[in-house]
């Protein structure tokens, strides 16, 4: 059955020197690139048991994908770790993960010294690697898990879900069907490969047959020298990326396709962007870790819905619920489902370490999205049920006032979060990264929200908490509001 190196052999066939993967030191071709998949595999299943986890504790490099894939190909679960994840982070997804051996370099592993788990020192695993046979005859079913993931954690504590080898090669053909990636595409991959958003595109690509350009780590500046230098055509992004990007003074005069997620990509910043690159083609999606993709929207084709996330992938169905789980009708408010082949096999349970599912009996999930679809079956995102605000007995989105502020051109980043009121229950906060005064800001969402919108209290921050993945970290933000408010 396919897995998401079953292709890897083909392409050694038909194009064996074609690079494979090119950062700013190194290059491999597809040839060299089998190989080295074919003996990590290898030396993956002589080492360790057929349902183990592999930990990854690697820096962004080939050596990451090459570990990954190899990992994938023997029919183990390969668990990637960030290395910027303070001590107790890192403990709490070890707890959740249980690896069986943990993978790392001499130079990240006194990061993890005193773990209790098996440490293997990468560059001296490659030398065993490197005496392995170099082709794979195992026989893995696209069943099987080979990936598990965290949640960010942006409120809260982080899951653990796992993904099959089918769910991927289903998001493949959306990335082929949807996206139109193919094998003659040279795609940059400047995040850390730790987000499943830029592991995804980079295996994606190589399934598909193209050129993957990966960043050790990320720089606005490199990044638009790499597009500048080679022939790229797509770039993965993040929103946030999209900023750093807009400072420098770089124009771009060649096809560019951006494909962005992981935040909503904001109407200013679509149209600052097309003033950097010059021919640029722009798609964002909606999806989830649980999920995978969802919708997609295209600025060619998109123009006149600028406020939704998109219609959905061709291979997905969309339905929106009431509480009591009766289908809604158009711009009727509910919780978002999905169905699709590419949804993850659920949760790793924190204590029997076994997996949760989350479908419903006829295969729906949902992560508890609130939104909402229109006439032409555009999705729309309200926020988030777990980030709601309970005003006066009245639900309010902190997603949808963020949108709001985030149209003031002096805000550079907000926040909106619920803090306890002995009067309404809970109230909107605002917090704001920015130029604006608190006066523009309150006339600006006067003239845009309802008043029981309109956040309450306002703070002003020099900086935002992120989290590794670049998304605001909502509950940090929380607790800094409550001990402002309890201060004073």
């Amino acid at each position: 059955m396919p897995t998401i190196t079953s292709t890897y052999q083909q392409q050694v066939r038909s194009t064996p020197d074609k690079i494979a993967i090119q950062t700013a030191s190194e290059a491999i071709t597809y040839c060299e690139w089998h190989t080295v998949v074919c003996k990590t595999a290898n030396w993956i299943h002589s080492t360790t048991g057929t349902s183990d986890t592999i930990g990854i504790f690697m820096p962004n490099s080939i050596a990451f994908l090459q570990l990954f894939t190899g990992t994938a190909m023997a029919g183990r679960v390969a668990a990637t770790f960030d290395a910027k994840w303070k001590p107790a982070e890192l403990e709490q997804r070890l707890t959740i993960s249980s690896p069986s051996v943990l993978i790392t370099t001499a130079e990240l592993a006194d990061r993890i010294t005193g773990t209790a788990y098996t440490i293997i020192i990468w560059e001296e695993a490659l030398r065993q690697i490197q005496q392995c046979h170099s082709s794979w005859t195992g026989d893995i079913s696209g069943e099987m898990p080979f990936y598990m993931g965290f949640t960010s954690g942006t409120t809260g504590v982080p899951k653990a879900f796992i993904r099959s080898h089918n769910s991927w090669i289903a998001s493949f053909e959306c990335s082929r069907h949807d996206f139109h990636i193919d094998k003659t595409d040279h795609v940059l991959i400047p995040g850390a490969l730790i987000h499943s958003h830029f592991l995804y595109g980079a295996i994606s690509v190589l399934y598909l047959g193209g050129t993957i350009y990966l960043l050790d780590t990320f720089s606005p500046l490199l990044a638009l020298n790499f597009i500048k230098n080679y022939q790229i055509t797509i770039l993965y992004v993040v929103p946030t990326m999209i900023e750093a990007m807009l400072l420098e003074d770089v124009i771009i005069d060649k096809p560019v396709q951006i494909i962005s997620s992981g935040a909503k990509w904001e109407e200013d910043s679509k149209r600052k962007i097309q003033e950097q690159f010059l021919h640029v083609k722009m798609f964002e999606f909606y999806g989830a870790s649980e999920l995978s993709f969802v919708s997609f929207l295209c600025n060619d084709s998109d123009r006149d819905k600028p406020g939704s996330v998109g219609k959905p992938f061709h291979n997905v169905e969309i339905q929106i619920r009431h509480a009591h789980l009766d289908e809604a009708s158009a711009q009727e408010i509910g919780t978002i489902f999905v169905r699709s082949q590419m949804v993850f096999d659920g949760y790793i349970h924190p204590q029997s370490h076994t997996i949760q599912s989350i479908k419903d009996n006829e295969d729906w999930v949902t992560v508890n999205d609130i939104g909402y679809l229109d006439e032409d079956g555009y999705l729309y995102i309200v926020g988030r049920e777990k980030n709601m605000i309970l005003y006066g007995g009245v639900n309010v989105y902190p997603e949808e006032i963020e949108t709001v502020l985030l149209r003031h051109p002096d805000v550079e980043e907000a926040t909106v979060v619920g803090i306890s009121d002995l009067y309404w229950g809970q109230i909107p906060v605002a917090v704001i990264k920015g130029h604006a005064s608190k006066k523009e800001l309150k006339k600006h969402c006067m003239d845009n929200l309802s008043s029981y919108k309109l956040p309450r209290k306002w703070f002003f921050v020099e900086e935002m908490p992120h989290t590794t993945s670049g998304k605001i970290a909502r509950m940090h933000v929380q607790q800094l509001v409550e001990t402002e408010v309890v201060r004073n």
